[in-house]
């Protein structure tokens, strides 16, 4: 974990997005940090679930699912504008770290997700 730290704090430390995430996190505990990357996961969870249905990531449903991301991720770790939620977007599909990660739910979730964002981004 101290490699991502260091890595996102050499990458974005100089954004007020990251200045907000270290002190919205600064007196986290072990718990709320496991509810917050917990409730993370279970949206991306959630993704593969409508992926797997059928459900396409331009619908309604992912259109809703997209927006409790951005919510979670605005109340637990930064503001997520659109325009960083269209940057965290690429970054599940081109960092193979997340895109894994993510895809632990199901083959093709990060691309998922990714359209999904897409297509909400440009509406």
């Amino acid at each position: 974990m101290n490699n991502y730290s260091n890595e996102a704090k050499e990458r974005w430390g100089n954004t007020d997005a990251y200045v907000e995430y270290t002190e919205k996190t600064k007196n986290y505990t072990k718990e709320k940090w496991d509810e917050a990357n917990n409730g993370l996961l279970s949206v991306f969870a959630e993704f593969s679930t409508l992926k797997n249905n059928g459900i396409t990531p331009d619908s309604a449903e992912s259109i809703a699912l997209l927006k409790k991301l951005q919510s979670h991720i605005t109340e637990n770790y930064y503001t997520c504008t659109d325009e960083i939620l269209f940057g965290l977007g690429k970054m599940y599909v081109s960092d193979e770290r997340f895109k894994q990660n993510i895809d632990k739910f199901g083959v093709g979730t990060a691309e998922f997700v990714s359209n999904a964002i897409d297509n909400y981004v440009k509406d």
